[in-house]
């Protein structure tokens, strides 16, 4: 696989959603923007009955932002456009009226953390480490933070984004509760994340939903703070010192 992609497989009602990029899943704008739009399709048809969420590959399930992307961005504007990617998808499963399940194979950093976040059931593999990296280049997890602030709490994202050097293990984000289930194999893990599923679809659709609307209560502002969040991002990134440390990635 040489080309970054999106692609959608629907199988027995469940919407089997998958992003690529050969640069170890880290995702540039236009690959969020079909993401996003793709969740969203999935939740508005009537076809589908549950979301899972994954993407190509063995090792890593999301690098977090482009860097070369990163790189090319040259004022505000462009900045805040950039991180409103991230922010996007995570309001697309928020908003999307059909539960998401998290297929966490590998390593996770920065934004992938908070795509992982932002799912409803997370599951994941042995390998499946997280790291929020983004002060190491003078940034902060400012887009991805509510979310996951949301699934392990403000005490544990503090440790995360400020111990920004470290990977922390697939057991401990469980015991923090960002995944559900921690599996030795990729393929106990796609295993266990298709019977939930076909379980999950054997259930009334408009319990499910209602159910939803209740696991992101108090999250009806996130379309504006989010956006909030990236235009600190999309300023921070234009700093002396981002620049400085982006260099490093070239």
């Amino acid at each position: 696989m040489t080309q970054p992609y999106v692609k959608q497989t629907i199988e027995n009602h469940i919407a089997y959603i998958e992003f690529f990029h050969p640069a170890h899943n880290s995702l540039p704008g236009d690959v969020l923007a079909e993401l996003a739009q793709t969740i969203t399709d999935a939740g508005n048809n009537d076809e589908v009955k549950v979301l899972v969420l994954k993407s190509g590959g063995d090792r890593t399930f999301c690098a977090g932002a482009s860097f070369k992307e990163l790189i090319q961005i040259n004022d505000s504007e462009t900045g805040m456009k950039f991180f409103s990617g991230f922010a996007n998808v995570i309001n697309a499963m928020r908003k999307c009226p059909k539960f998401v399940i998290g297929r966490i194979q590998g390593k996770t950093v920065g934004g992938g953390v908070g795509l992982a976040s932002a799912t409803d059931y997370c599951m994941a593999s042995k390998f499946a480490s997280i790291k929020l990296s983004e002060l190491n280049v003078g940034i902060g997890p400012f887009v991805v933070g509510p979310a996951v602030e949301r699934k392990i709490g403000l005490s544990a994202m503090s440790q995360i984004a400020i111990d920004a050097n470290s990977f922390y293990s697939a057991d401990w984000a469980k015991n923090k509760g960002l995944f559900t289930g921690v599996y030795e194999s990729k393929e106990a893990l796609d295993y266990a994340v298709k019977t939930l599923a076909e379980n999950l679809c054997s259930y009334n659709p408009e319990a499910m939903k209602e159910m939803k609307k209740v696991f992101w209560t108090g999250t009806e502002n996130w379309d504006e703070m989010l956006l909030e969040r990236a235009k600190i991002s999309g300023r921070l990134v234009l700093s002396d010192f981002t620049k400085e440390a982006l260099k490093g990635f070239k």
